[in-house]
C-alpha cells in the first residue's frame, strides 16, 4: 500500500499561487552584439505556460519528496513464542591470546566467539536478545530485541579494549539484571563469556549473582581459552597454560548460585555445543505482535525534481533556443 509519512505537507502545493512574482525592469542601456535582437525576440516569444508548467513540476516534486512517499507491505507476525537472553562478552585484553582454532587456522579468542556467537544470535529464531560489551566497566551495546542481525553485526564491529583492558564481570551481571527488571514472563538468562577474572567494576561478581539469583535471572558462565600452547623461546619450544589468569571457581559459583551452569569452551566445538544446550530452555508465550515492513519511495520524485531543474537550467541557458534559431 502506497502511503505518505507526513501527509499534510502537501498543502504546501498551492504555496506559489500566494506568492506575486515580482516584476523587475532593468533600465539602463545594453550592449549590442550581432545578431542579438533575434535572440532576445526569440527568448521573448518563448512560450510561458511551458515554463510554468515545468516550475509546477518541480514544485510538486519536491513537496512529495518531503512528504516521504512510502510502500507498506502485508502484515508480518512476529513469533509468540521465544526467550529473553543478555549476552555479555568480554573484551579485555587478554582476549587477544591467540590459542583457540578456527577453520584448521589458529585465531585470537575474541575472533572465535565473534564468528560463534554471532551464528548463535542469528539462529535465535522468535528470541529477543541483548548485547552487553565489558572491559573497565560493562556498556549495553544493544537492549534486548528480535532484530537479530543488527545485534550479530554490533558484535562483529566490536574490538578489543573499546572498553579497556580489563575485566568487569560484576558490573556486567548487574546491568543485565537491570534489563530484565521491567520483564513479567521472561526466561531473564544471561549468557555470560569471560576469559579472565574480575578485577575492576564498582560490585564484586559475588554480589551481583546474589542480586540476580533474587531476581530470578539464570546465569551462563563460559570460561574461553585453551588449556596449554606450544611458545617459541630463546631455548626453543615450550608448553604454557594461556588460560591461568581464568578463575573458574568464580564462574562455578555465580553460575550455582543463580541455577545456571558453568563450561569450559577450550575450541569452537566445545562453544557450539554450549550453545546447543541453550537451546533446550523452554521458551515463553508472549502478546502475538505484527509489523508491516516499510519502503522509503522519497527517492523518486526527488530524482524527478533535480532532473526537472537541470532541464530549467538548460532551457534558461539557451540550448533549446540555438536549435530554434537553426535554419
Amino acid at each position: 500500500m502506497l502511503t505518505l509519512a507526513f501527509p499534510w505537507l502537501l498543502l504546501l502545493l498551492p504555496l506559489p499561487l500566494l506568492i506575486k512574482p515580482v516584476q523587475r525592469q532593468t533600465r539602463g542601456g545594453f550592449l549590442h552584439l550581432p545578431g542579438s535582437a533575434d535572440l532576445v525576440a526569440d527568448v521573448s516569444k518563448s512560450t510561458p505556460k511551458a515554463r510554468d508548467m515545468l516550475k509546477w513540476l518541480m514544485w510538486t516534486a519536491l513537496v512529495l519528496a518531503v512528504a516521504r512517499p512510502q510502500w507498506l507491505g502485508d502484515p508480518i507476525e512476529l513469533p509468540s513464542k521465544g526467550r529473553d537472553l543478555m549476552v555479555a562478552v568480554d573484551l579485555s585484553g587478554s582476549m587477544q591470546i591467540e590459542d583457540m582454532v578456527l577453520d584448521n587456522k589458529t585465531v585470537d579468542r575474541f575472533t572465535l566467539v565473534q564468528h560463534v556467537v554471532s551464528d548463535f544470535i542469528e539462529r535465535r529464531v522468535g528470541d529477543r536478545i541483548g548485547l552487553i560489551l565489558f572491559g573497565d566497566h560493562a556498556y549495553l551495546q544493544s537492549p534486548m530485541t528480535q532484530d537479530r542481525r543488527s545485534v550479530a553485526q554490533y558484535l562483529r564491529e566490536a574490538q578489543i579494549g573499546l572498553v579497556g583492558k580489563q575485566t568487569a564481570i560484576g558490573e556486567s551481571i548487574a546491568l543485565a539484571v537491570k534489563r530484565f527488571e521491567n520483564l513479567e514472563e521472561s526466561n531473564r538468562v544471561l549468557v555470560l563469556l569471560t576469559d579472565g577474572t574480575n578485577n575492576a567494576g564498582s560490585i564484586s561478581p559475588d554480589k551481583a549473582a546474589a542480586i540476580a539469583a533474587e531476581r530470578k535471572v539464570t546465569i551462563y558462565t563460559i570460561g574461553v581459552g585453551a588449556e596449554m600452547m606450544e611458545r617459541r623461546s630463546f631455548f626453543g619450544r615450550d608448553r604454557v597454560n594461556p588460560s591461568m589468569d581464568l578463575d573458574e571457581e568464580q564462574l562455578q559459583r555465580i553460575a550455582n548460585a543463580t541455577q545456571g551452569k558453568y563450561f569450559r569452551a577450550r575450541s569452537s566445538e566445545d562453544l557450539a555445543a554450549i550453545y546447543q544446550e541453550i537451546d533446550k530452555l523452554e521458551p515463553v508465550s508472549r502478546d502475538t505482535q505484527s509489523f508491516r515492513p516499510k519502503q522509503e519511495l522519497f527517492f523518486y520524485p526527488l530524482a524527478l525534481a533535480l532532473f526537472l531543474s537541470l532541464l530549467a537550467a538548460l532551457r534558461e541557458g539557451g540550448l533549446f533556443a540555438s536549435g530554434r534559431n537553426a535554419p
